[in-house]
């Protein structure tokens, strides 16, 4: 990856005076309102970015059961017979011995590779069997073939592991003084081009370098309950106390609207105004043609609550939260015109329409589009953005922009040239991109994890003074016409 600076190499601070005590001469000049950017005073020798060893490959052993539904053809389709039940009664006729033996053929191996097993199988029959009352007469050794028959093991990060986002871990317990353990959340995918939401938890250590926990050996899968909410909405509720570890639980498509995809989770630790923290994350539902704006929500990465987001903004992409209310409601960053960064309030977290637009495509690297890369992370000067930007032959790579703390739509400060962008390492499954859905600041560094070419994740550390020192001083602020209503 390529950076403002050659990796491995002090950035060349010639262009600025950054001498003790000396204000940056790019926040010197103007006669803008820089009133949060006065005192900052850039360390004489500090590296932009350096990038660190560790990397988060795919790994195709890592399997969970997901229930598996035959289908008819819709020229054969047989509406008094369908696919399902005929497959029930093939399996119903086996006689004892032919079952008992295929009951073993199939299990045992599965064991080794599932907790469990033979609970996520009966529940998997019961599910069946509430579509299908021919199956209600099984026996035990029929139950547990029926439920094997309708499942299906998935390697849900088999093809790539990518587009990261981080927060805090909930539990700090143990960790040596100056580490920071967190959580990453990560798109993979599988067969299919289908995307799943998995996690990895890791130490981000004093001397900055990045330890991530082996993962667990078993995956799981959710104990799922729908509620119908009164506006005829519903409510997902996710359990997986069943997981010894945040590395186990998967939240892969389980709707229609999620056919094809749930997709990069941006996460935030979100703070009400009594100090709560939950763990927040919007996210994309892909059906295969279609897109929706999702909210995950838990406390503890072992129950989840998952609902579409309603309004205007339910079809677009990229939102992300802001980690507490501001003036006493809810504010995100979304994509909705598919180029842009707009800046949305709600007094309903679930509720989103209009917005203003915040920053829009100003430099080559970010000439077809832009959009924000996870939520944006309070830091002393304001909050920081990181961004996203499409320019020629689709590269994509990473910016930042700073917004003022109690009023978002002011603009501070941007980067003009980019923070990351693909060099050497731009072979993969979609080459010249670079991409993150998140960044966690510990002082006065931003530990960023960012994927490459849509395959694997890197980590690098950021300097949070010479990246603000690198931005180009703004103070505007969104003005009426770039509203929606």
């Amino acid at each position: 990856m390529r950076t403002a600076a050659p990796a491995g190499r002090i950035d060349d601070t010639s262009a600025i005076d950054a001498r003790p005590g000396k204000q940056h001469s790019l926040w010197r000049h103007t006669g803008m309102d820089t009133q949060q950017m006065t005192d900052i005073v850039p360390p004489p020798e500090t590296a932009l970015v350096r990038h660190l060893d560790t990397r988060l490959s795919p790994d195709p052993s890592r399997t969970v059961l997901r229930p598996f539904s035959p289908s008819d053809a819709e020229a054969f389709a047989d509406p008094d017979r369908p696919r399902a039940r005929r497959v029930v009664e093939r399996l119903l006729a086996l006689g004892d011995d032919l079952l008992a033996r295929e009951v073993d053929r199939l299990l045992v191996p599965l064991r080794e590779r599932h907790r469990d097993l033979d609970h996520l199988l009966l529940d998997r029959f019961e599910e069946v069997a509430r579509d299908l009352p021919i199956a209600h007469d099984a026996n035990d050794g029929q139950r547990l073939l029926i439920g094997a028959y309708f499942s299906q093991e998935y390697a849900f990060e088999s093809a790539a592991l990518f587009n990261p986002s981080i927060v805090r871990h909930p539990d700090q317990g143990g960790v040596a003084d100056g580490d920071l353990r967190f959580v990453l959340g990560l798109r993979g995918i599988g067969e299919g081009h289908t995307s799943s939401l998995t996690f990895r938890t890791g130490v981000w250590r004093a001397d900055g370098s990045v330890a991530i926990d082996p993962p667990g050996r078993l995956a799981i899968g959710p104990r799922l309950r729908q509620e119908t909410l009164p506006n005829g909405r519903m409510l997902a509720h996710l359990d997986y106390t069943g997981s010894r570890d945040i590395s186990e639980t998967v939240i892969y498509p389980f709707l229609p609207s999620q056919g094809r995809g749930v997709e990069d989770v941006r996460l935030v630790e979100f703070t009400d105004g009594e100090g709560r923290a939950t763990y927040r994350g919007t996210f994309t539902a892909f059906s295969g043609s279609d897109v929706r704006q999702g909210l995950a929500q838990t406390s503890d990465f072992q129950t989840f609550e998952l609902r579409g987001v309603e309004g205007d903004l339910y079809a677009g992409k990229g939102m992300a939260l802001f980690p507490r209310m501001i003036g006493g409601r809810y504010a995100m960053l979304s994509r909705q015109d598919n180029e842009s960064v707009w800046l949305v309030f709600s007094d309903d977290l679930y509720q989103w329409s209009g917005g203003e637009k915040l920053l829009s495509p100003e430099q080559p690297w970010e000439a077809v589009q832009m959009g924000n890369c996870g939520s944006p992370i309070e830091i002393e000067e304001g909050f920081l953005v990181l961004t996203h930007g499409v320019g020629g032959v689709r590269n994509y790579c990473l910016g930042a922009a700073l917004l003022d703390r109690d009023d978002p739509s002011r603009v501070i400060g941007r980067l003009a040239e980019p923070l990351l962008e693909p060099t050497e390492e731009r072979d993969g499954y979609v080459p010249n991109v670079v991409y993150t859905c998140g960044a966690l600041a510990r002082g006065r560094t931003l530990l960023l994890p960012f994927a490459v070419a849509d395959s694997f994740t890197r980590f690098a550390e950021v300097s949070l003074d010479a990246l603000i020192a690198r931005m180009t001083p703004r103070g505007t602020k969104v003005g009426a016409g770039d509203r929606r209503a």
